[in-house]
This record gives C-alpha cells, sequence and structure tokens, in this order.
C-alpha cells in the first residue's frame, strides 16, 4: 500500500509548491491533453513524446518528487503492460504492415504492434508523474478550493458546488488515511498467519476477504465519527463560509501559466499542422529549416 502515491502531499518551499492550485490544476489539463494528441508519422510522436518525458523529468526534479516513489507506482503495472502487448500481438490492426517476425504464412508479429503498446506504456507513464507532481506539491483542501472555484458559475443553475467540494477534500483526504489503515491491517493479520503473497487463487482470496471486512468497517466508523464531529460543530453546506486562507496569484504563476501555454500552444500547432499537411514528418521538417529550404 505504500507504493500507491495519489494523495501523499509532501512539504517543502519549492517553485511548484508556491503555485496556485487553479493554476496548477488548469496547467496539468493541458499537460494532460497534450499526452494524448497523437500524430501521423511515427517519428513526430517519439520525438515529442520523449521531449515530454524529459519535460516531465525535469518538473519532477524542481519538485522535489521522488523517482523511487515513482518506479514503486509502476511496479503494479506489469499486468496491464502483458495484457496490452498480448491484445496487440494476438489481435494486430489490418493496418499493420512493418512485420517483425513471421511464424506462418497466416500469422506474423508487426514492429506497429510493439510501438502502439509502448506509446500508450509511456502514456500511462507520463500521465501518473504528472498526478504526482500534482498531488505531492498541492495540500488536499488547496486543491479542493480549486476545483471548488472552476464550478463556481455552476452555482447559477444551484448546483450543489460546495458540497461537491466538500465530499471531493474528504475523499482526497481519506486516500492516504485509508491507505495507512490497510497497511496497518495487513500487518495484524500477517501476524495471526494470513499469508498474502503465496497460495492458490481460493487462499488468497480468503487472505483478501479477511483484509476487506476490517477496512470497510473502520471506513464506516470514521465516516461517523468525523459526521457526528461536523454536525456538532454546526456544519451547514448552505450557509454562507469564509475562508481562512485566499488563494491569490503572483508572478510564479504568471511565469508558470505561460510556460505551460507555450507548451500547449506548440504541441497543438504541430498536430494541426500534422492532420493538414500529408505525412508530415518532424525529422524532414527540422532538416528543411536547417538546410534553408
Amino acid at each position: 500500500m505504500n507504493n500507491v502515491t495519489f494523495g501523499r502531499y509532501t512539504p517543502y518551499s519549492t517553485f511548484a509548491h508556491r503555485l496556485d492550485p487553479r493554476n496548477k490544476l488548469f496547467i496539468v489539463i493541458l499537460l494532460m491533453v497534450s499526452i494524448f494528441l497523437q500524430f501521423q508519422v511515427w517519428s513526430t510522436t517519439l520525438l515529442l513524446s520523449a521531449v515530454m518525458l524529459i519535460l516531465f523529468i525535469v518538473i519532477m526534479l524542481i519538485s522535489r518528487v521522488s523517482f523511487i516513489d515513482l518506479f514503486k507506482s509502476l511496479k503494479s503495472m506489469w499486468m496491464l503492460v502483458i495484457f496490452l502487448l498480448a491484445i496487440y500481438i494476438f489481435i494486430p490492426n489490418p493496418t499493420y504492415h512493418w512485420e517483425w517476425y513471421r511464424f506462418n504464412a497466416s500469422y506474423a508479429i508487426y514492429w506497429d504492434s510493439l510501438y502502439q503498446c509502448g506509446y500508450i506504456i509511456l502514456r500511462l507513464i507520463l500521465m501518473i508523474s504528472l498526478t504526482m507532481v500534482l498531488t505531492a506539491t498541492t495540500k488536499p483542501m488547496d486543491l479542493t478550493y480549486a476545483f471548488e472555484w472552476y464550478m463556481t458559475p455552476l452555482k447559477v443553475i444551484r448546483f450543489p458546488v460546495h458540497e461537491i467540494a466538500m465530499t471531493l477534500s474528504i475523499a482526497l483526504r481519506f486516500i492516504p488515511t485509508l491507505l495507512d489503515e490497510t497497511d496497518r491491517i495487513m500487518k495484524a493479520q500477517a501476524s495471526r498467519g494470513v499469508d498474502f503473497n503465496h497460495g492458490g487463487l481460493f487462499k488468497r482470496f480468503k487472505a483478501v476477504i479477511s483484509l476487506i471486512i476490517p477496512l470497510f468497517v473502520s471506513a464506516i466508523q470514521r465516516s461517523e465519527e468525523l459526521s457526528d464531529a461536523m454536525e456538532a460543530r454546526g456544519y451547514d453546506p448552505r450557509a454562507k463560509r469564509t475562508r481562512y486562507r485566499r488563494l491569490t496569484f503572483s508572478w510564479r504563476d504568471i511565469i508558470g501559466l505561460l510556460i505551460g501555454l507555450i507548451i500547449f500552444g506548440g504541441i497543438l500547432f504541430l498536430f494541426i499542422w500534422d492532420h493538414n499537411v500529408e505525412k508530415l514528418d518532424l525529422f524532414q521538417l527540422i532538416f528543411k529549416i536547417n538546410v534553408g529550404f
């Protein structure tokens, strides 16, 4: 359970930590969209993916996000990697034409399959690293305030913005708590002879049941205690509320926003050009610019 890093805030005083959470959320959305823009030519897609990977490594270094935590999170993806390989290799797309290895006259493995599988895995790695940066540099309450601020226009149609934001805040706050509780229950059950790592399918299923039931009971008890505490303090979701900490933009947010817009604008420009020009190859484009054509 310690391998899961989503929702774990690490208190540092970096450039990313000091950004306004509304600005960070907007930049993350721009980068997420950039990750899912796929080009027609392999070289263009791979080159821009490599640029995005280097960019995210720099962002993680600036934010002081642990690469060890990222690798621990990626360990849980090996089943997904095997599943994707099986899907793309044994169910090839009819448009694939770059053959790598042929078993017989009717079946072959294509480079296109390996490329598509690797590209999806790279996307997942970029998404996980970006999510880690967001959650590691932003307090859960600040992230909730950012969501609530973006949903403010929905108040016109009487949408329960504050209730949704509070629910989201509690969910984010309870993620690390439930992970720690799961780790505690696993250690307690292991001390009583429960083995979560060995045995057959039925034995492992019984071990998981011995973990899930106490975890659900603990979660329900915590939710009841929280609701009683909020009710005892007179919490009213419909009442007009003030904030102890007000979110403000600074020069750091302007710099971060400009960098995010420049990156997104450049990738979007290449994406539009790629789909308007017949088979644009970014390597050929760079060569033409360098030689002066």
